[in-house]
């Protein structure tokens, strides 16, 4: 079996554990008024768990192979250090960086500063407009959570 097999056999693993989580042990504790919305804390856990599962059994079927072109771009499991894996490992490490800076930083500092570090990393060479675009999607994105959706979500440090 191929490389990208065994990684959607591990995901369809995991998306089963998480649909069956979904469906059979969260709604059982909803209050008897939330009972009859017609959208439930679990409608998107639902959703996101039988897209996981269909997505991830096509490809452990072969269903998303083209059979007549591949052109090089199968990826060769037994060569996996011969890529370019430096900037995939960075950004994980930003990722994690980034959920750790976020309730200490705030999320205006920690979210552009995540977003211009690896826009850099992954290419990026024009400082300004890499600072102007982190900026704007950090306020849009606060301005909806915050505003919007009106979940709390700290701007700037507790020192401010």
């Amino acid at each position: 079996m191929s490389f990208d097999r065994w990684i959607a056999l591990v995901i369809l693993s995991i998306s089963l554990i998480y649909s069956y989580a979904a469906f059979f042990t969260m709604d059982h504790l909803l209050p008897p008024f939330m009972q009859r919305n017609p959208v439930w804390p679990s409608t998107f856990p639902k959703i996101l768990g039988i897209l996981s599962i269909i997505v991830s059994s096509s490809i452990i079927l072969g269903l998303e192979k083209n059979k007549h072109n591949n052109n090089g771009t199968e990826i060769d499991y037994r060569r996996i250090f011969d890529y370019n894996l430096g900037p995939a490992i960075f950004l994980v490490i930003m990722m994690a960086l980034y959920a750790i800076t976020l309730r200490p930083l705030g999320f205006f500092i920690s979210t552009i500063t995540f977003l211009a570090v690896s826009g850099y990393a992954l290419g990026e060479r024009k400082i300004a407009i890499l600072f102007f675009v982190a900026a704007s999607a950090s306020f849009i994105i606060w301005y909806l959570v915050e505003q919007v959706l009106g979940i709390y979500l700290r701007p700037l440090p507790t020192i401010f």
